[in-house]
């Protein structure tokens, strides 16, 4: 009878030492690692960095007056668009002269906690003082990345902070025409941030989620606005980085440059679309006479296949994938025409051009669409490789709305410049 009670204890403590540990496995764990539920949008664009809703199914019109709005809330200034987990929302944005970190409820826009810090950024373009970076939730945690270069770790559900960094005073880095606008990358237990400390060899920097301390760096690259993604290479994982004049791929232990590709300049150009990954095959495109590369990844580096000024140059918006193609906008929002094209990514050769679309950022779920434009119209369209087929479009706003769109749980959350709204853009049963 003993034995049977101590193997009993035994098995009980057993099970009790795996509940322990998988609690801080998920608490500590990244995006990536942790049980992410269909509608979740907790980094920028998406669960993998593509702009791609996998679970979301969108209706398949709106009415005459657009998509119903469920509730809008005043926000300060920034582009940072917001990130979703659950129920739970991670607002950024800059009030008078601070930069807050805000939760909320989702269902209600209400705010669940706010945090913040003094900020005196003021841009050399533009009139944009608030934060760039949509917030980066990985698990119980949600790491922020402000205009000045500011990293900061907060856990989500109570807002507590947990380890800040100022990694432009730390790593000698510029705050460039705009202030930092990399979204930091978290992959399990590591944050990878484009600082761009090219004077100390701290271009790219990855930081121990845990604590916040500097792991390591490399690269005298500055930064680019651009957010790295993780993608696993010929059985390798790799952390992809577009910074200011090349195309890196580290290894995420040790920053080792597994490949380097040359793209972008000095003077004034942004590289700011995020690198797309298709299998072994890279994608990148630029605008201010940049263009666009495509490039075949191996163990052995990068082999470019072909690099064109006249295929795609797009300002900021990453192109989505969808059927062996890629629909993009082409163009910039701050010089229009901006177009909106279907571009075959074996050749670069365009399939079609929808001339004058306007600037947009573009989300995908299934075979539909839809573009965010900055002049503050929703267009919802069919992803389609014959020419531009729009199901409905509705004006949203009157002001500008530039800050990268979230979609979770059938509501699509967008930011204009003095209003966040939450969208219902969701198939009903009626539908």
């Amino acid at each position: 009878m003993t034995r049977q009670i101590d193997k009993s204890m035994q098995h009980h403590s057993f099970r009790l030492l795996v509940l322990f540990l998988s609690l801080i496995y998920i608490g500590w764990g990244s995006a990536q690692h942790t049980h992410l539920r269909a509608g979740d949008w907790p980094q920028i664009l998406g669960p993998s960095r593509n702009g791609i809703a996998d679970d979301e199914t969108l209706a398949p019109s709106w009415p005459k007056s657009g998509p119903k709005v469920v509730w809008s809330r005043p926000v300060g200034s920034g582009l940072a668009g917001v990130a979703i987990l659950g129920n739970k929302g991670v607002l950024f944005h800059r009030l008078e002269d601070r930069e807050v970190v805000e939760g909320f409820d989702v269902a209600t826009g209400e705010s669940t906690w706010t945090q913040s810090y003094a900020s005196s950024f003021l841009p050399q373009v533009g009139s944009e003082d608030g934060p760039l970076c949509v917030p980066t939730i990985a698990g119980d945690l949600v790491v922020t990345f402000g205009a000045q270069g500011v990293l900061s770790c907060f856990d989500l559900k109570t807002g507590r902070q947990l380890w800040q960094r100022k990694t432009h005073t730390e790593f000698e880095a510029l705050e460039g025409y705009f202030g930092a606008g990399s979204c930091p990358l978290v992959v399990g237990d590591r944050v990878f941030v484009n600082v761009g400390g090219h004077k100390t060899d701290a271009g790219i920097v990855a930081i121990d989620l845990r604590d916040g301390e500097t792991l390591w760096h490399v690269t005298n690259e500055r930064a680019s606005y651009a957010a790295p993604i993780d993608a696993t290479i010929t059985g390798q994982q790799t952390i992809i980085c577009l910074a200011r004049t090349k195309c890196l791929g580290l290894d995420p232990k040790d920053g080792a440059v597994r490949f380097e590709i040359p793209f972008g300049r000095l003077g004034p150009t942004v590289n700011a679309a995020l690198p797309i990954i298709d299998d072994d095959r890279l994608f990148l495109t630029a605008s201010y006479g940049i263009g666009a590369l495509s490039a075949r990844l191996s163990a052995d580096g990068a082999k470019e296949l072909w690099r064109r000024a006249d295929s795609l140059a797009s300002q900021y918006t990453t192109p989505i994938l969808h059927d062996d193609v890629y629909y993009a906008i082409d163009g910039r929002q701050d010089g229009p025409p901006a177009d909106l094209v279907c571009l075959d990514p074996n050749t670069g050769d365009r399939l079609w051009t929808e001339e004058g679309f306007g600037y947009a950022t573009l989300i995908r779920a299934g075979d539909q669409m839809i573009a965010v434009k900055t002049d503050g119209e929703l267009v919802l369209m069919k992803t389609s490789q014959v020419g531009f087929e729009p199901l409905s479009q509705s004006r949203l706003t009157s002001r500008t709305m530039r800050p990268l769109p979230a979609l979770s749980n059938g509501r699509l959350y967008v930011r204009d410049t003095k209003t966040l709204y939450c969208v219902d853009v969701g198939k009903r049963p009626s539908d």
